[in-house]
This record gives C-alpha cells, sequence and structure tokens, in this order.
C-alpha cells in the first residue's frame, strides 16, 4: 500500500508509512458492520441536510450529496456495490462511492463529522430497526400460545415441582405459565426503545460540533425519541447494547425453559406432547429415534446469547472515557444476537403451533397417580373445621395407608379413612376427582377453567388484541 493510498483512508493525512497488510486485515470491520449500509446512508443525507441549514453546503451541494447517497443505497440494494481493498468500514466504503460518484463534493460530506458520532448513530438506528422486527416475532409466538390455551383448555395434566407429579392442572395453565413471562419480556423490549432512541449525530470525536450544527434537526429528522446530551458520553455509550444483549439473555432463558419442559414430556416415559416432523431429526444409527432437535437448539443457543453479553461486558468495563478502538468488539456480539433471537422466537413458534397434545397420555399419568389428590383430602378435612396442619397429617397417614395396602388413594374404603378421622363421610369420594380437583382452585391465578379464561383474556389485552 503506498503512503498516496493511505491518505486516502479518512485519517490517513497524519501518516507517511504504510499499514502493515495483517493489521489492515485486522483493523477493518467492513466484512460485519456492512449490514448497516442503509442506516449509515441514512444518517448522512440527514446530516447533509443539517450541513445546508447551518450554510456550511449550499442547498445545490446539498442536493447533489442526497443524490448521490441514494445512488449508492441503491447499488447496496441491487448488490451492484463494489467493495475496494481500502474500505475499512460501512462509512469509509459509502463516502467513498459517494466521491466517485459525485467528485470532490463527497468530501464536504464529513465535515464537522466523525465515525465517533456515526458509528454510533448507525448502530442505534439498524437497532431500532431489528428491535420492531423481533417485537413482532415475539407477538407472534405469544399469539399461538394464547390461541392454543384458549382452544385446548379442557385438557387436565399433572403439574409438577423437582420434577415429582404434585397437583393436577390444565394443559392450558401450563402453557400460559411460560407465556407470561415472554408477555413481560414483550414489555421489556418495548421500554428499551426510548433508551436505543437517543441521537449521538452532532457530538463529532468527543468534543461537539464545531459548526453550530442544529442537533434537534437530526434528532427529528432521523426519528430518534431525544438527543444524548453529552458529546463524551454519546461517542462512546454502549449501555443500550448491554441492555438489548441482557434482554435477550432473559427472553432466550425463559425459551429455554419452555424448552426443557417439552422435551421432557416429548420422551416415551411422559408421552404427553408429540412434535412435528418439521422440527424434529432423526438418529444416523437408531431408525426409531425422534430428536427434539429444535428445543434443544433454542436450550443450547441460550447460553451462545448470554455469552455474546458477558464477553462485551468484560471489553467495555475497563475503557477510559470516549471512543476507544475496543468499542469495535461491538457489532459482532449483537449482530449475531440480533440474529439468533429473531430465528429462535421464530422456530419456538413453529415449534408450538404444530406440535400435538397427547391428552390420552396426560390423563392416564392422572389415573395413575392419584396420590396427587391427598392435598385435595387435606382441604376436605378443613372444609370439616380441622386446622390445616392436623389434616396434613391426616391425609399423609392416608397415603400411607395407600401404599402399605399397594393400592390407589382413592381405593381405600371409607372404613379405613375413618379409621383416621371421624370426620370423613360419604361425600368424600368427590374429593378423588382431578377435574374437581382443578376446579376448586378457582382464586385468580389458579387453573379453574374461568380462572385460564381470565389469563388468556389479560394476555390478549397486553397484546392489543
Amino acid at each position: 500500500m503506498t503512503a498516496a493510498a493511505s491518505k486516502q483512508k479518512l485519517w490517513g493525512g497524519r501518516f507517511t508509512g504504510n499499514t502493515d497488510p495483517l493489521m489492515h486485515a485486522f483493523n477493518q470491520s467492513l466484512k460485519y458492520d456492512q449490514r448497516m449500509y442503509a442506516a449509515d446512508i441514512t444518517g448522512s443525507i440527514s446530516y447533509a441536510r443539517a450541513l445546508a441549514r447551518a450554510k456550511i453546503i449550499t442547498q445545490d451541494e446539498q442536493n447533489r450529496l442526497v443524490e448521490g447517497l441514494k445512488l449508492v443505497l441503491k447499488e447496496w440494494e441491487k448488490g451492484e456495490f463494489v467493495i475496494k481493498p481500502d474500505d475499512e468500514d460501512i462509512h469509509t466504503a459509502n463516502e467513498r462511492r459517494l466521491s466517485e460518484l459525485i467528485g470532490p463534493l463527497g468530501g464536504k460530506l464529513h465535515t464537522g463529522r466523525s465515525r465517533n458520532d456515526q458509528v454510533a448513530t448507525d448502530m442505534r438506528l439498524w437497532l431500532l430497526g431489528q428491535v420492531s422486527d423481533i417485537e413482532n416475532s415475539l407477538r407472534g409466538l405469544l399469539r399461538v400460545m394464547v390461541e392454543r390455551a384458549a382452544k385446548e383448555i379442557q385438557y387436565l395434566m399433572p403439574g409438577y415441582t423437582h420434577l415429582q407429579r404434585a397437583q393436577p392442572i390444565r394443559w392450558s395453565h401450563f402453557l400460559l405459565s411460560h407465556a407470561f413471562p415472554l408477555q413481560a419480556d414483550l414489555q421489556r423490549l418495548q421500554q428499551l426503545v426510548p433508551r436505543i432512541s437517543m441521537l449521538p449525530l452532532g457530538s463529532g470525536a468527543l468534543a461537539g460540533n464545531g459548526f453550530a450544527l442544529d442537533r434537534e434537526f437530526l434528532a427529528r429528522d432521523l426519528g430518534f425519541q431525544g438527543i444524548i446530551e453529552n458529546s463524551m458520553q454519546a461517542v462512546s455509550d454502549r449501555d443500550f447494547v448491554v441492555e438489548f444483549m441482557m434482554w435477550a439473555s432473559l427472553t432466550m432463558t425463559h425459551l429455554s425453559r419452555l424448552s426443557e419442559d417439552l422435551i421432557i414430556y416429548s420422551t416415551a416415559e411422559f408421552g404427553f406432547v408429540k412434535l412435528s416432523d418439521a422440527y424434529s431429526t432423526g438418529s444416523s444409527m437408531m431408525p426409531q429415534k425422534k430428536n427434539p432437535d429444535s428445543l434443544e437448539l433454542l436450550r443450547g443457543k441460550t447460553g451462545r446469547i448470554f455469552g455474546n453479553m458477558s464477553g462485551f461486558m468484560m471489553s467495555l468495563k475497563g475503557l477510559p472515557s470516549t471512543y476507544n478502538k475496543d468499542l469495535q468488539e461491538d457489532k459482532e456480539p449483537l449482530f449475531d444476537t440480533v440474529d439468533t433471537i429473531s430465528a429462535c422466537l421464530k422456530i419456538a413458534e413453529g415449534v408450538i403451533a404444530t406440535l400435538e397434545v397427547q391428552a390420552d397420555r396426560m390423563s392416564q399419568a392422572l389415573e395413575d397417580s392419584s396420590d396427587m389428590l391427598a392435598t385435595d383430602l387435606a382441604d376436605y378435612l378443613v372444609r370439616k373445621g380441622i386446622p390445616f396442619r392436623e389434616t396434613h397429617h391426616i391425609s399423609g397417614r392416608a397415603v400411607a395407608l395407600a401404599e402399605s395396602r399397594k393400592c390407589a388413594l382413592k381405593d381405600l374404603t371409607l372404613a379405613d379413612l375413618k379409621g383416621l378421622s371421624d370426620k370423613f363421610d360419604t361425600d368424600v369420594t368427590e374429593v378423588f376427582s382431578f377435574e374437581n380437583s382443578v376446579q376448586a382452585r378457582c382464586s385468580i391465578g389458579g387453573p379453574h377453567v374461568k380462572m385460564v379464561e381470565r389469563q388468556i383474556e389479560v394476555l390478549r389485552a397486553a397484546m392489543g388484541n
């Protein structure tokens, strides 16, 4: 690379020697930041307008700059943009091509602007568009979960604590227990937008713009909700990147827990759900296998997204004030996080939409575990006036008696039960109904059919349906 070629770089005038080719490749970010080409051009168009408003360029020059930038945008959109070896990043590439198209006037675009405020603006603009798409995908997943819960509200299944059968619930109640955390994730995503939508442009390299540019105009023109007040903070702030990746880590944690439950429930030992072939794979050795790879990948990619977030925080934590090249490490983890969670939300929606509920297997699992109604037996005695601590003990003795007899709890005779408490009567048979057990839990949050319907309506309202 010659000294003349070096001077074509945005920073080349200071340097007289050649750049080590390895250093050039090490420093180059265009291979991954070119995906921000539209955001970069959008920011540059607004900046040209701001320069004209400040009388730094004429109206005619503004028009020529804007038309040239639109031509560059068309080349990117048509796949015709030719990347040159000296294009370090998307900003250098676009400005180089602009000058090729309109001549030396292209050099005026960078007046008072630094790549420091430019890249920060590009990232925020780009991420705002991605957040909108991700919000739509999250809404799609939630909608499938809620509507499935509404249609399959009659199915009962065992509920678990410690992976041990605990109490009967509705399948819909289970599904909605995963939908509510995702609905909170939707809220959190929406709450990120005002903090992402803060304008850095017009801050220069660190000390502000020297040409009295109207930053309020720039914010309005680019659709930002606010302006970063301190120029030093504006060029170095990447909290919005960290915060988005934190959000993605928590959202993926929720998807991972849902995936784990469905992986377990899809095993032959449970058989509560059957995954669609579209979201399963076979074994290379065992023909009978149907593996839940979609769910396992969702679970596995949670670690990947968390790693992106924690890795970038380690890059960020020790930086001195304003811009440092370490901040170039913001893009790859952010881009990967956006790509990964976007795909995961779509895959999760497909899995939930296409799985088959095996209601008979759920029902059989309940019948095989009538001791799950032990709490209902205790509650029965509470309604007879006995304190719960005592009824809990009596019910436990009933379970032990059934185990010693090698029979189900419901198969104990009235005489057996009266031997434990004289409060038992013929109406005790009503306890041994899973439907009655579920319907007895009729407070807000319970699996009573009306309460599950309430949950469905709360979620529909939260999504604006």
